[in-house]
């Protein structure tokens, strides 16, 4: 399952990510991952989830996005939540389509592997892809 949580800079995009990491990790029945661009989470969230500064890595595509989580989840297959925070902050390519196309990709990983993805993205929810806003919650 991915679901993704879209709006404006200062519209409460993190806290609800935060929120929602406190609830799978006092739920989930194995482990959970937070990647963001900084670690400015790290006082947020419980330290039961792994945190991941995906600013000490030159990700830059969606290429390595998706090698980067495959290589994260190969190293431990126990994980079942992956949270994204700033999604774009990562990502060069910030068109509409790329970030649907990546999202037709992590659908299939979620299925596959039975991981649920939550991502923040800033930026205006109208414009976003069909496929993004068929995740939105």
């Amino acid at each position: 399952m991915v679901k993704i949580i879209m709006g404006l800079k200062g519209s409460g995009k993190t806290k609800k990510l935060v929120d929602l990491v406190r609830e799978s990790v006092s739920t989930a029945s194995g482990d959970v991952v937070v990647i963001e661009k900084d670690k400015k989470l790290t006082y947020d969230i419980p330290y039961q989830a792994r945190l991941i500064d995906a600013g000490a890595y030159p990700i830059g595509t969606y290429e390595f996005l998706r090698g980067f989580i495959c290589g994260i989840h190969a190293g431990n297959y126990d994980i079942t939540h992956f949270f994204i925070d700033n999604f774009l902050k990562m990502i060069d390519d910030k068109s509409p389509a790329a970030l649907g196309d990546f999202i037709d990709w992590l659908k299939a990983f979620s299925d596959r592997e039975g991981v649920e993805f939550i991502i923040s993205v800033s930026g205006e929810s109208e414009g976003a892809d069909e496929r993004v806003r068929a995740c939105f919650i």
